[in-house]
């Protein structure tokens, strides 16, 4: 299964990597993940197909993850599930919005990004 970690900051993206580790839950195979710092590259990856889940960064920039997030949803055939980091709680609608299948907040929990993934990975047909 491949992940897409999408974030503007190098940090951030560490912290999503290893809450995730090599395998997200002990039913689940082991992850393939794959990074991007910017919005082509992560259009990129979504249109070739091969992406089981999108983790995207509500505050990047200068694309934030809220704005990809919907404009994949809108655009791109059998969009994978899509996790949303988001700044503070209330930023909840927003997610809504953007059409994020799951969110987590920061500061990032390791065991609530890991849990959401696995719960994501669960609910694609490769694995049902």
């Amino acid at each position: 299964m491949k992940v897409l970690i999408y974030s503007d900051n190098a940090s951030t993206r560490e912290k999503v990597r290893t809450a995730i580790g090599r395998r997200p839950a002990a039913d689940l195979p082991e992850v393939e993940i794959v990074e991007s710092a910017t919005q082509p590259a992560v259009l990129r990856y979504l249109d070739a197909g091969d992406v089981d889940l999108a983790i995207l960064d509500g505050e990047a920039a200068p694309a934030g993850g809220m704005g990809i997030a919907r404009q994949a949803k809108d655009e791109v055939h059998d969009c994978p599930p899509i996790l949303l980091i988001i700044a503070r709680r209330d930023d909840r609608w927003l997610a809504n919005w953007s059409r994020a299948d799951a969110v987590v907040s920061q500061p990032l929990d390791p065991m609530a990004v890991a849990e959401a993934v696995a719960d994501l990975l669960r609910r694609r047909p490769a694995i049902a």
